[in-house]
């Protein structure tokens, strides 16, 4: 890259410390450039307030602030959320929002004529793949600028550092200098004492967790939700029909106060080391425990085996950055097929971080109680005999083949 070519650069701005100090390093070493600030609203909410005062005074040109959420919900969360698909048990909060940014980043590049497009992301983690695999798609003759891969600073200390000697005002402190990712679907905590995997969280600590309390905190009485689906999609919440993206927001309320949807991971990065997270993913969690539900009295035994199969490929497509890859599509289309069928009502009750089935109906239900049941019906028992017979006919070849060579 010809730094000398670069009179304009659109920056994936976030406000926290690294985008932060991005702004003034870009201005620095790329020939005092013009910054253009875009920020991507997948739900940070608060995270938002002040940041296109901060972004000028500290060197941007302007701010671009975009309201992702319900492209976000509807167009990733929900159909990540129909394939079942969980990262070594992790909802995916930060993959799913990435693809979602990176291509509104590359629309706005384009549109601005950058020069070339800018993000904080670390070299040792998973998001710099997922932005920059986005960006191959929607922008790829723009070259790409991730400063964590060329400049000198080694840490976040360093970060504090260079951020105070800017005058660079931040939200956070060296005691308080967690990793966070936080969107509508979840928040994520890494670094500091997180990073022993012999320490554990810091749940009842004041402040720590930001969506809900410790399961400890929770109230001693359980609390009943219902939860309506059509074709997979989340429709009603408690009888009341609303939006995807409003159940969402109201189940991390209640999943929150219940103590729902912690989850600690030692995970397996996509650049190969393990790392381990704290994820709050309240409502999100309470979803998939209710469309999985769902989905056991509408899926025959096989689309539901094989769906349960093809989930892990699709969440390893998701954590790995390949949302826009024609197998991330081909799955998706898979998954909406299965999900034809799958309409109804699901009953929950949440209790100190558990989450109890109390009941699923269907109209689509194959779950048939006459001829389940263990009263009489007009089940013939004696059909077994002839189904074991042909079931077990090659194990009872190869016994009588191995006792002829005896």
């Amino acid at each position: 890259m010809d730094k000398g070519k670069i009179k304009k650069v659109v920056l994936a701005y976030s406000g926290g410390l690294d985008t932060s100090i991005i702004i003034p390093w870009l201005k620095e070493n790329y020939n005092d450039c013009e910054v253009v600030a875009v920020s991507g609203n997948v739900g940070q909410a608060d995270e938002l307030e002040g940041l296109e005062e901060k972004a000028i005074k500290t060197g941007a040109s302007k701010l671009y602030i975009l309201d992702l959420t319900d492209e976000y919900v509807n167009d990733y969360i929900i159909p990540t959320m129909k394939a079942g698909a969980a990262y070594e048990g992790y909802l995916l909060g930060t993959s799913t929002a990435r693809p979602c940014i990176a291509k509104a980043l590359a629309k706005i590049a384009i549109k601005e004529g950058a020069d070339a497009i800018c993000h904080g992301c670390t070299g040792k983690g998973n998001d710099q793949v997922r932005f920059e695999l986005t960006l191959k798609a929607f922008a790829p003759d723009i070259p790409i600028i991730a400063p964590w891969r060329e400049w000198d600073i080694k840490s976040r200390e360093e970060e504090i550092d260079y951020a105070e000697a800017h005058g660079i005002p931040l939200k956070i402190n060296r005691e308080t200098n967690y990793s966070k990712d936080k969107n509508l679907w979840h928040l994520s905590h890494e670094g500091l004492d997180l990073e022993d995997p012999g320490n554990e969280p810091a749940y009842d600590k004041e402040g720590f967790l930001e969506l809900g309390v410790s399961p400890m905190q929770a109230p001693d009485e359980p609390e009943l939700v219902t939860i309506d689906f059509e074709k997979g999609v989340p429709t009603a919440l408690c009888g009341q029909r609303m939006s995807a993206k409003d159940i969402i927001l109201r189940l991390n309320e209640i999943g929150g106060k219940n103590g729902i949807g912690l989850f600690d991971v030692v995970e397996n990065r996509l650049v190969g080391m393990k790392s381990r997270g704290l994820y709050e993913t309240p409502g999100g969690t309470i979803l998939y425990a209710a469309h999985e539900y769902l989905e056991t009295i509408c899926l025959d035994k096989m689309t539901a085996h094989e769906k349960q199969k093809l989930s892990v490929t699709f969440a390893e497509l998701v954590y790995n950055g390949q949302w826009f890859t024609p197998l991330r599509e081909a799955l998706s289309a898979f998954v909406d097929k299965t999900q034809e069928k799958v309409t109804g009502k699901v009953a929950l009750k949440l209790y100190k971080g558990n989450i109890i089935k109390a009941g699923v109906w269907s109209a689509n239900s194959l779950y048939s109680e006459e001829i389940a049941t263990f009263g009489e019906s007009d089940y013939n028992q004696k059909d077994a005999e002839g189904f074991i017979n042909l079931f077990g006919l090659p194990i009872k070849v190869q016994a009588l083949a191995d006792k002829r060579k005896k």
